[in-house]
Formats: structure tokens, sequence, C-alpha cells
């Protein structure tokens, strides 16, 4: 009796090391995940800002902003003339889906939506792309979401970042070296979200050095690493108009962006200066946008033959 209860209880404990053991293996294989190597942190929101009636006179009229610009855009080291516009609207956001809402409610969150399209020819072949970012209007945390594709006939590419814990991205790509990617970054300055936070509160800017993750459009046609580089960024205010400016100097990359001083900030310009190219043919060029028009409009009820007219006056 005493030989089966011995045999039983080292049985037990010969058990329990294996699973330990099991159970540490498991644990150092999680720690050597990408996703692992962050440390999730509650984002903390900052007080919100009260909303001055001007920008709900306009920001709340039940319209979006849409302006057009005349595009000089550097690819594969020329400049291919094309088109861009940007689509400013307000809409309320599920923090926890985040998607738009389709039913009010005081837990939805009101964002600021950017999307920014551009459209041009590199020889026989056309390049559609399209941003979008949705921050939030009291400008108190990063933006909740920024998404990102590219079409052409060499395939497409997508990218998406969603505010979570950390920031959670997914990215897709018919790259072999780039394929199916899934991961976190710490948050950190976005440098889209910086296209909504200058409609809002331009002083309120990033201004000198910071840790900022790019554009999703130029981390993913120049395959960079999608992380936060080091930047230098600086706001000048002069002749009526603001110029913010970011300089990363790893990337030898710079954006600068020109838009008016005084309430909606109406974006005048912007130009981004990068290598264009790859490999010993690669050379620095500037891509430039500059603006043809801007109409405030339901663009969402203008979907008949009848509105046509209305690209028309943008100049598309």
């Amino acid at each position: 009796m005493f030989k089966k209860w011995l045999t039983l209880e080292m049985s037990v404990v010969l058990l329990a090391a294996v699973f330990t053991t099991f159970q540490s293996c498991n644990s150092k294989v999680a720690n050597d995940t990408k996703e692992e190597s962050v440390t999730p942190k509650k984002e903390p929101e900052s007080p919100r800002k009260k909303l001055s009636q001007e920008f709900k006179d306009y920001w709340y009229s039940g319209t979006a902003e849409i302006t057009s610009y005349e595009l000089k855009q550097a690819r594969y080291g020329e400049i291919r003339t094309g088109k861009a516009v940007m689509i400013y609207v307000t809409e309320p956001f599920l923090k926890d889906k985040q998607v738009k809402a389709d039913q009010s409610s005081p837990d939805n969150i009101p964002v600021l939506k950017l999307n920014a399209t551009k459209k041009y020819l590199t020889g026989i072949y056309p390049y559609s792309i399209m941003t979008s970012s949705f921050y939030p209007v009291y400008d108190n945390q990063h933006a909740l979401k920024v998404s990102f594709s590219a079409q052409e006939w060499c395939g497409h590419v997508y990218a998406q970042i969603n505010n979570k814990e950390a920031f959670q991205v997914m990215s897709r790509s018919y790259f072999e070296s780039e394929g199916d990617q899934d991961f976190n970054l710490k948050k950190t300055v976005l440098e889209n979200e910086l296209w909504n936070k200058l409609k809002i509160n331009p002083e309120n800017l990033p201004q000198g050095t910071h840790q900022i993750i790019p554009s999703l459009e130029y981390v993913r046609l120049s395959h960079k690493e999608l992380k936060a580089y080091d930047a230098e960024a600086t706001l000048t205010n002069s002749d009526g108009f603001y110029t913010y400016e970011i300089t990363y100097p790893e990337l030898e990359r710079s954006l600068s962006i020109t838009f008016g001083n005084a309430f909606p900030y109406p974006i005048e310009s912007w130009s981004e200066t990068s290598k264009s190219g790859f490999g010993p043919d690669a050379q620095i060029l500037t891509s430039k946008a500059t603006k043809i028009k801007t109409i405030n409009a339901p663009y969402w009820q203008q979907n008949h033959n009848k509105d046509l007219y209305l690209r028309d006056s943008l100049g598309l």
C-alpha cells in the first residue's frame, strides 16, 4: 500500500514539474514576440477642451469641407501630375469598435475625420491613394484610428493603426518581404493625426524634438519600417499664414504645410521632400500640392448624375 502511495505521489510531482516547465517555455515564446515588446498603457485623456461657438457653427452645419489641389507627386524618381482632395467632416465614433456610430449615444466620441485622396499616373498605369484619420474634436488624445490604402496595377497595400491599450498595427502587402504583419507600437505622435489637429488647435501642434510615426503613405510606398523616428517640428506665423514643418534626419525627409492662421485654418499648400526611386538611381525630389478650390457641401447626398457638375467647381 505504501509503495502504491509513494508511486502515485511521485507521479503527481513529476506531472507538476512537466507542467511548470511547459508553462515557462510558453512564457518565453510569448515574450519573444513583437507584440509583447510593447508594454500596453491606458492613454490618459486630457481634459476636454471647450468647443467655441464658431467651431460648432462651422463643423456641425451638416456639410463637409472639401478642398481640391493640383498635385506634383514624386514617384520612381520622376514628378507626376495629378489631383489631391481633402475631405474634412465631423461624425460620431465608437471607441471600442472604432468605426462610425450608427446610433446617437452619450458614449460616442465626436471626431473630425479627414479622408485624403491622391490620383496620378506613373506611365501607363494609375495610382489611387486614400488615407483616413479619425481625431477627437476635443484635441485631448491621439487619433483613434488611421487607415491607408493604395491601388495600382502591380497590386494593392493596406495598413491600419487602432488606438487601443497600445497602437495596434495591421499591415497587408503583395510584397513578399512585407506580407501580412500584425504588431503593437508604443503610443507617440502620429504624423497623420497632425493634419486633423491643425484644423482644431494649431498652437497645440507638437514643436521641438519628438518621436513621430511618419505617414502611412510614406512608410508603405517607400518600404520603410513602420515605427517612430526622431523628428524636429516647427510652427511659424507670418503674413497671415502658419507654416508647420517636420524634418526626419534619419529618413532624409521633410514635410511642410502652409495654412491660414485664422479659423477654419484652410490648408493652402504642402510640400514633401524625400528620396524618390530605389537603389543607386534614387534622388531627392519634392512633391507639392497647391489649392484649387474649397467648397462646403453634404457630398454624401450629392451622388446623382445631376450632381456631376460639382466636380467642375472643384477643378476635378
